[in-house]
């Protein structure tokens, strides 16, 4: 259960960096409202809060967010960006959740 909840939370981090980075390239790209700077700061601070959530070391939380991050990523380009993403992405998300796991599953030393 505490392996799902984190995944979750490891989700919810990624999409709120996701937005805190999507909506300036909005405004910088495609020419949208400034505003979207004021929702992009939220998210991003939002971001820095869920991060903080975990109860281990913040390098290896930020090390196994990566591999949930390179998935959500993937899964945004599909969904917002409407690109169909390609084999070689999927391979690529499958390694970067591996990765994950590894980091997660592995051994703790005491302090």
């Amino acid at each position: 259960m505490e392996l799902l909840k984190t995944l979750g939370l490891f989700v919810v981090t990624a999409v709120a960096e996701i937005v805190g980075c999507y909506l300036p390239y909005l405004w910088l790209k495609q020419g949208r409202s400034a505003w979207l700077l004021v929702p992009a700061a939220l998210a991003l601070a939002l971001f820095a809060w869920l991060l903080s959530l975990h109860p281990t070391a913040a390098g290896r939380v930020y090390a196994a967010y990566g591999g949930v991050y390179v998935g959500v990523a993937v899964v945004w380009l599909w969904a917002i960006d409407k690109v169909q993403p390609t084999l070689t992405d999927w391979i690529g998300v499958a390694v970067s959740l591996l990765g994950m796991c590894i980091i997660m599953a592995g051994p703790r030393l005491a302090r």
